[in-house]
This record gives C-alpha cells, structure tokens and sequence, in this order.
C-alpha cells in the first residue's frame, strides 16, 4: 500500500503575524555592550557559565556591485535574561568573542547562520563550534519552508517580534552603537534563545 505524503505544515503569512500581539523585549537595562578590555572581562565570567546562547551577528551593509564586507562588526549573545553585544573593532572583545565561539560545552543557537559562520572564519581565523541553526529543528517538524525568528515567535509564542529594516540597514561598523541599534541586535538574540528553550532542545 502507498503512503499517502504529507502535507507541509504552512507558515503564518505576514497578514497573519500582523494581528499578533507584541513580543516582549530585552530593553537596554538588559543588554550589556562590550567595547574594551574592561568590559570583556566581566562578560566572559557569566558567558563562560552558560551552557547555551543566543547567537547572531551584524555586518556594515554593502550597497556597491562587487563590494566585499568587512563584517562581522558585533556579535550578539542572550540568555532568558540578558544580552551581550560585543562589538569586533575592539582586540579584547574579539579575542573573548573567538572564545565563546570555540567553546565546545557552549550551544549557540540562531537563525540562517552559514553566512554569519563563513564571515566568522574569515574574521576572527576560527571555526565555530557547537552551533544549531535554529531552521533545521523546524523542518524536521514538517515546515514546508525555511522558518525565520519572526515566523518562530509567532508559531511558539502567538506572539509578533518586529525587526525594523531601517535600523537592520544602518552602519554597524561605527565605534559606538546607538540605543536603538543596541536594541535591535541584542534582541535578534534573545528571541533566539527564547525560541530554542521553547522547542524543548535545552538538556
């Protein structure tokens, strides 16, 4: 007898996410930007103790035909509580960010991270370990197409998490980050974690 396949779990369209209350968000009391030798240090003591994280980066946009980026220029950790938004221009935030990265006991969890793994290597000269693309949990649970974090609240939290395209396309190579771009980028993060705790992945 022939099995009978499968139809695709579907994706809640845009309309549909819309309608959703908001999610909630880290705000800056939350977030912790990590720019000198100073701060790196007090980050890598409660980073180096957890055993998972929100991971994601952000790059300088690239406008011009044939323009190679530069980036990563901030990585951006999160626990249930907290973020870390390390940004690279800085040796010792670097040198701490290439640790986390390497740590073989350390999940770190994101969405559409082969890009951001490629940039890695060829930015800090390491290879991550450890890492989980959040997408590949979800098609094994029969989504018909890549789930992105927007889709990932929605479906887990009923729940609506904005990422404004104007603050995604500002220069995230500045030396010094503004509220908003803090924001943006610790939060791109912390919905990571939160969607990898809410499929039951932690051990």
């Amino acid at each position: 007898m022939q099995a009978t396949p499968q139809t695709p779990t579907p994706i809640p369209d845009r309309d549909a996410i819309a309608q959703l209350p908001l999610f909630e968000r880290l705000e800056l009391g939350q977030i912790f930007v990590i720019d000198n030798a100073d701060a790196a240090d007090r980050a890598r003591e409660a980073l180096m103790r957890a055993t998972a994280l929100g991971f994601d980066t952000e790059s300088k946009p690239t406008f011009k035909v044939g323009e190679v980026s530069t980036g990563p220029h901030v990585l951006q950790l999160a626990t249930r509580d907290h973020a870390w938004v390390l940004l690279l221009h800085d040796d010792a935030t670097r040198a701490l960010a290439a640790d986390l990265l390497t740590a073989p006991n350390i999940l770190k969890a994101g969405f559409g991270l082969s890009d951001d793994k490629k940039f890695i290597i060829r930015k800090l000269g390491v290879t991550p370990q450890n890492v989980l693309d959040l997408t590949a949990p979800f098609r094994a649970r029969g989504y018909c197409k890549d789930v992105g974090v927007k889709s990932a609240v929605a479906l887990l939290f009923g729940q609506r998490f904005i990422k404004n395209k104007k603050i995604a396309t500002t220069n995230w190579a500045n030396p010094r980050l503004s509220p908003a771009q803090i924001v943006y980028a610790a939060n791109d993060a912390y919905a990571a974690f939160r969607v990898y705790e809410a499929l039951g992945l932690a051990g």
